[in-house]
């Protein structure tokens, strides 16, 4: 994946030793120059050609598993996925990260990704042949990483694999012409672990969320930002809107395969305070607007009224439309239950039969 860097970079590390700015350039005291401003002017230009022709991927495949449990052989499960996805997604050879759900630890409460599903798809890379495996979060919440990691469980899971852990929220920051513009920023810094990643694997828990309908693989890459650039909770994500943002994100830098823990979810006013919901699926996919648009309507949520996944189908990074998308495994039907909806949740969707406004 390509870096796109440029000479003038806030946020980067000054050597190897070196530890991240910690505050960036307020955006008051930076100005461009003549010259900058025109070249942005300029990648304006080129973004909105290259959207205008964007294709969604070839083929939208999504594989419904049931997994009753989390003691279940998950890696058996993951693997018997993954055979609809080996030619689509290739994992040999590759520098593989997974990208989970990370968000906050509170032992009653079934926020994150659970650590089993996290090591049935570490085990899933190593059997692949993957060159390197690495599991990194930017959790918009809690600074203690470490903390975090090793109280949810996932701390056992990587050593067990021999596999590292990256905070993202202070990877080094690669700046990255934005393929969305829906923010109207220019560039986002993504972090390096992920903009360097041959595959990325998006690895969220299935959640409603009490600002963007629910929480799934699209939603799950605000954790690609690092905090010492946006803040937390990523604060100016929020403020230039979380449906743009997330599709901005998922343009500039976009994973090669969802992987959602769907065997626990949590419903409710998502997603750190719901209630747990056991659904007892794990859903796959290589195209991301498809996977959730099929997460979502496990939920028992109108997909093409979530605005960011509706969002995401209008900007062609992927299919919403159930006749479109090449469902294996188990049927929709067979495991899909109504969750209790997040609080207002009518004014934070669509309304019936809208679709977004051109861009």
């Amino acid at each position: 994946m390509g870096t796109n860097a440029t000479t003038h970079n806030p946020f980067a590390i000054i050597n190897a030793e070196a530890q991240l700015i910690a505050t960036p350039l307020p955006m008051a005291v930076y100005k461009p120059s003549l010259g900058e401003r025109l070249k942005n002017q300029v990648r304006g230009v080129l973004t909105r050609g290259i959207d205008r022709f964007r294709a969604p991927p070839p083929r939208s495949v999504v594989h419904i598993a049931q997994a009753n449990s989390y003691a279940d052989d998950l890696a058996a499960i993951v693997r018997q996925q993954y055979e609809h996805f080996r030619d689509l997604v290739p994992l040999a050879g590759k520098r593989v990260v997974l990208k989970p759900n990370l968000v906050e630890y509170h032992p009653d409460k079934v926020i994150n990704t659970h650590p089993n599903v996290i090591g049935a798809v570490i085990a899933l890379c190593h059997a692949e042949g993957a060159s390197e495996v690495i599991v990194a979060e930017g959790s918009g919440h809690w600074r203690n990483v470490e903390f975090l990691v090793n109280e949810s469980g996932l701390g056992d899971v990587l050593r067990k694999h021999g596999v590292p852990f990256v905070d993202l929220n202070h990877d080094e920051p690669i700046k990255l012409a934005n393929l969305g513009l829906l923010t109207k920023l220019d560039h986002l810094y993504i972090a390096k672990t992920i903009a360097t990643a041959d595959v990325i694997i998006s690895m969220p828990k299935l959640k409603t969320h009490h600002w963007a309908g629910c929480t799934l693989s699209l939603k799950n890459l605000f954790g690609v930002l690092p905090g010492t650039c946006y803040g937390w909770p990523k604060n100016e994500l929020h403020w230039r809107g979380i449906a743009e943002s997330i599709i901005d994100i998922a343009l500039t830098c976009t994973p090669h395969l969802a992987v959602i823990d769907g065997i626990m979810g949590m419903e409710g006013d998502g997603p750190l305070n719901g209630t747990a919901r056991e659904v007892g699926a794990i859903i796959m996919g290589n195209d991301l607007v498809a996977a959730d648009a099929t997460g979502a309507r496990l939920m028992g949520l109108p997909a093409e009224r979530i605005v960011h996944i509706a969002l995401g189908a209008h900007k062609r990074l992927g299919r919403i439309k159930a006749e479109e998308i090449e469902q294996v495994g188990e049927a929709i039907a067979v495991l899909a239950q109504d969750f209790e909806l997040p609080p207002r949740f009518e004014k934070i969707v669509l309304p019936a039969e809208t679709t977004p406004v051109e861009s």
